[in-house]
């Protein structure tokens, strides 16, 4: 940066100095800137929440004021999470008949047939490792349906992947690998997250294995039908990119409490930034147990589409002012919910005795029964109360 001259031309050695100093002060402020710019036991399919601090170090303890971060709280938490986070490497190959050629001969003409090509695609993940004899979870969406899976792990040795479990509707996957005596990760309970709290993301971002950004709970309770039916993905804005999928979103502790999963992407012309999403661990928790236990998910549904009632769908449909609950918008055919008598246009008001005021407040009712429970549901429908027993069945596809 270049001193301006004065009018007169000179720069005296005091206005120097002081220049000096205010000079070295922006600089370092303006680089600070930038810079800041299940495990499963052997008794069976439960999760582990082992502390695995890394060798000569301890993990950090908030004695201080409540979230304070010490001076290596990162890098701590950094090189612990580490060793249980790996790389995701796969190849996809693709069998193709190329577009047959015309040949011409004279007045006559000939389709000549190209031999069947490959083509190989290469994609790039993340994971972490949750049982000690390999047993690793990631996104669905990192493994799909790919021919080959490499996994590399912190100390570089790599191996081949096998998936033995995948849940689509959530978008997670089970990679095992033939390894023993490794680290795992440490599970943290992500009911108790609260927008504001410190998130750390860490992942192999554009293949760049172990990046670390750091960032917060920017808000809970996000719904991404295409992702996760369950309305309960966790923003975050720690810098989350293409192979950060499959990575653990961590604590302050050091607990995983989400897989980083999706971004948000450019809307309207806009550029969309900061604005990510990572499955709870209480949702990949269930999903873990049950592929273990079955090799399948079972989910709880009762069959309705749902609908939040805003001011203007209470003035369309003319509902009694200050009215709070959930709009049938439609039925699926056959299920508990039809079965139960439930008609389209119905406003459920309560279930289980509760009062509702959004779709999602239903759903984790349903969620929170087990296949074959009841639950009791308040309905209004053309200004009378009723009150309808609805038998919890399972959902056997996924819904359009």
């Amino acid at each position: 940066m270049k001193a301006r001259r004065t009018k007169t031309g000179a720069i005296s050695r005091s206005s120097l100095a002081i220049g000096a100093i205010i000079g070295a002060a922006i600089a370092t402020a303006f680089y600070a800137g930038r810079q800041s710019n299940f495990p499963v036991s052997s008794k069976g399919s439960e999760i582990d929440t082992v502390r695995h601090a890394a060798p000569g170090t301890s993990l950090p303890t908030l004695s201080g004021a409540k979230g304070a971060i010490g001076a290596s709280t990162i890098a701590d938490i950094a090189q612990e999470a580490g060793q249980w986070v790996v790389n995701i490497d796969i190849t996809n190959i693709i069998t193709y008949e190329p577009q047959p050629q015309i040949v011409t001969n004279g007045e006559e003409q000939f389709l000549l047939r190209q031999p069947v090509q490959e083509a190989r695609q290469r994609g790039v993940g993340s994971g972490l490792i949750i049982k000690a004899d390999g047993l690793i979870l990631t996104n669905n969406h990192v493994v799909g349906r790919a021919n080959q899976i490499k996994v590399t792990l912190s100390d570089k040795r790599v191996f081949e992947g096998k998936v033995v479990g995948r849940d689509e509707l959530n978008d997670l996957a089970l990679v095992k690998i033939n390894a023993t005596g490794l680290p795992v990760a440490r599970i943290g309970a992500s009911k108790n997250v609260r927008p504001g709290d410190w998130a750390i993301a860490i992942g192999s971002p554009a293949g760049l294995d172990h990046s670390v950004t750091l960032g917060i709970i920017s808000a809970l309770g996000r719904s991404l039908f295409e992702i996760s039916e369950r309305g309960q993905l966790i923003q975050t804005d720690a810098a989350i990119n293409p192979g950060n999928s499959g990575g653990p979103l961590l604590n302050i502790q050091g607990e995983v409490i989400g897989i980083n999963t999706a971004v948000s992407s450019a809307r309207g012309g806009q550029q969309i930034q900061n604005i990510g999403f990572a499955i709870p661990s209480e949702v990949f928790e269930d999903t873990v147990q049950q592929l273990l236990a079955s090799g399948q998910v079972k989910r709880p549904y009762v069959g309705i589409v749902m609908q939040d009632l805003s001011p203007e769908i209470v003035q369309a449909l003319s509902l009694p002012p200050g009215i709070t609950g959930v709009r049938v918008a439609r039925l699926t055919a056959g299920s508990p919910a039809a079965q139960a008598g439930i008609e389209e246009g119905d406003i459920v008001t309560s279930a289980d005795g509760k009062s509702l005021n959004a779709a999602e407040e239903l759903r984790a009712c349903v969620r929170s029964h087990k296949i074959g429970d009841t639950t009791v549901l308040q309905i209004s429908r053309g200004g009378k109360d009723l009150t309808v027993k609805v038998a919890v069945g399972e959902m056997k596809n996924r819904p359009h």
